[in-house]
């Protein structure tokens, strides 16, 4: 199953919580959240953003990996699934990291009830890692995706983030109260 969400859309954090809440289920442990990604290239970005705001945001229940100032790559994730999975047992893992689809789709925010599988957008053939991905597509794919993630606009990155940060706090602060 998968949920879209523009991220111009008002109720988009919203959306982001309740389709999160309903694939998460019922938790035994806390979640973890693995933020992909490296500001090396600005549209590569969005996952370490998310992280470095889950992180300031105190609210949060549950783990972190992967912000600006220590980032999580494509390269890493071959190890981090199973660091993870042994280290965090019970726990559900939401991946996060930017993606290159349709013209048309730039700025959709998706969620896949599957693990994400980064590196797809160079033709990286990498591990899957995690139990929800959280897709923010950040330009059109095309032969050299690569350089495109180098002209995305910050601003858009950026309001990605804020997104998914504030629906994964306010899922958290929503868990906690129940």
């Amino acid at each position: 199953m998968e949920y879209s969400f523009h991220f111009y859309n008002a109720l988009a954090e919203t959306g982001l919580m309740m389709a999160l809440n309903k694939f998460l289920g019922t938790l035994t442990a806390p979640p973890v959240i693995l933020c992909i990604g490296s500001d090396l290239a600005v549209g590569d970005s969005l996952g370490p953003v998310t992280g470095t705001m889950l992180r300031r945001n105190g609210e949060l229940m549950g783990y972190v990996y992967g912000t600006l100032k220590f980032p999580v790559t494509a390269k890493e994730v071959k190890y981090v699934d199973a660091f993870l999975r042994k280290t965090h047992p019970g726990s559900k893992i939401i991946a996060v990291d930017a993606a290159v689809g349709e013209e048309s789709d730039v700025g959709l925010i998706k969620i896949v009830d599957a693990p994400l599988k980064p590196g797809s957008g160079a033709n990286k053939r990498l591990g899957r890692v995690g139990d929800i991905s959280v897709l923010g597509i950040v330009a059109k794919k095309s032969a050299f995706s690569y350089s495109l993630l180098n002209l995305t606009r910050l601003n858009v990155v950026y309001s990605m983030a804020e997104i998914i940060a504030g629906a994964l706090a306010s899922l958290s602060i929503q868990r906690a109260v129940v």
